[in-house]
């Protein structure tokens, strides 16, 4: 005879109710004064509330979010907060030289890519003014 905890060939008890328990097996006992190991004691259900532990939160430079919202509004102007606030950051302490920092990049990338397009698009304008008006 197998053991009264598991029985691979019980069927579904009279009555068809799931939970009704089996013939010629006793029920479970109830789940009330039950104990997980290492668990805080159970009182009317609930468990005690979990102690919410304060992070320390440090600020971010304000002048460290400009540069890199500036680095595609105005890029030069990217370029200067960012240095600001990494001069900032330095002295205090604060969050956000990364984000200085790709402020500084991205603005340095776009107007590199600004003085290209200048230098490339001025004199071809220039010749092309200057043909249209000989002819």
């Amino acid at each position: 005879m197998t053991s009264p905890q598991y029985d691979p060939t019980r069927q579904m008890p009279p009555g068809g109710d799931p939970n009704a328990p089996y013939p010629g097996y006793a029920p479970y006992p109830p789940a009330t004064g039950y104990q997980m190991p290492g668990t805080y004691p159970v009182s009317g259900g609930y468990y005690p509330p979990i102690p919410v532990v304060a992070v320390p939160y440090r600020k971010t430079n304000t002048y460290a979010i400009l540069s890199l919202v500036f680095a595609f509004v105005f890029s030069p102007l990217a370029i200067v907060f960012g240095h600001m606030a990494r001069k900032q950051i330095r002295m205090t302490g604060e969050d956000g030289d990364g984000l200085a920092l790709a402020g500084m990049i991205i603005g340095y990338i776009s107007v590199g890519i600004a003085v290209l397009v200048l230098a490339l698009v001025v004199p071809f304008v220039v010749t092309v003014g200057h043909q249209v008006t000989t002819h």
